[in-house]
């Protein structure tokens, strides 16, 4: 770009200079100032070195975040996008009272996560809700700690997360269903095509942008779930994000931290890689 040209547009740039130092400066600078505090020697400040890696690939606790959060990632986006789509075929019926039924539905969706959490404690924890009406059915005979470890704990952590986010998936893919022609749905009809055979020639097909999108938004934000599991199930069940976390608060060591962090950072831009390589790049011009 010539100089007369930034002279001419010295407006825009002005404009756009308080968000490019608010990118620069809080978020751009942090997150290279961190991968490169991976690489670096706690005792040495040696750099490049692996020894942070090294570290935390033999720590059973990292073995055991990277375990829970891939599980709570794999479970919890599945359902989401399974219970999403369900309500979002309900919803995208005319039938009295959906404008209510579409408004209780988003309600989740302004709800703080801490306080989110902190009500679904009152769900699952030994006196909870949950408990209770599992013992006056009969059903179990003792409470049940959801909070103390196990394949049930991480379940714990999926449920909480999807009452939060399905919402979201559901107005996503709800948007979808809406640019559908009806015309599509009519010929159909009119050729004999039952329920099933239109939702899998016609419903699916057109939905792959907003289920594609669904998949990115998702993908990016429950692979950085923090402070639901924290207050939700506390220190014994950890995902990577709160790993990273007490390694830097409890153990005063950033440079494993960081390190387990930018493995983090790693797992979500593979993921959005590798779907965005299979579905391709136009499925997400939604």
């Amino acid at each position: 770009m010539s100089f007369r040209k930034l002279k001419k547009s010295w407006l825009e740039i002005l404009l756009i200079t308080p968000l490019l130092i608010y990118i620069l400066g809080f978020t751009l600078a942090p997150v290279i100032y961190a991968v490169y505090m991976s690489f670096q020697d706690k005792f040495t400040l040696h750099f490049p070195t692996l020894v942070n890696y090294k570290y935390i690939f033999t720590h059973f606790q990292f073995k055991e975040a990277f375990f829970n959060t891939c599980f709570v990632a794999g479970v919890g986006i599945t359902l989401e996008l399974t219970i999403g789509l369900l309500v979002a075929l309900i919803l995208y019926r005319n039938f009295k009272g959906r404008g209510i039924f579409r408004a209780i539905m988003l309600l989740p969706l302004g709800v703080p996560t801490v306080v989110a959490a902190t009500n679904m404690r009152y769900i699952f924890d030994t006196s909870g809700y949950l408990n209770s009406f599992l013992l006056k059915l009969g059903v179990v005979e003792h409470a049940v700690d959801w909070a103390g470890g196990g394949i049930k704990t991480l379940m714990t952590i999926v449920v909480a997360d999807m009452w939060k986010v399905t919402p979201l998936v559901m107005l996503i893919l709800l948007a979808g269903l809406e640019t559908i022609p009806e015309q599509l749905y009519e010929a159909a009809r009119i050729d004999g095509a039952g329920a099933w055979k239109r939702f899998k020639h016609i419903t699916l097909p057109l939905l792959k942008p907003a289920i594609t999108m669904a998949l990115v938004i998702r993908g990016i934000d429950i692979f950085r779930i923090f402070d639901l599991p924290l207050i939700l199930v506390g220190r014994h069940t950890r995902v990577l994000s709160t790993y990273a976390y007490f390694e830097y608060y409890d153990y005063a060591n950033p440079y494993t931290s960081s390190a387990g962090a930018t493995i983090l950072m790693v797992m979500i831009l593979l993921t959005i890689i590798a779907y965005l390589k299979m579905t391709g790049t136009k499925e997400v011009q939604y």
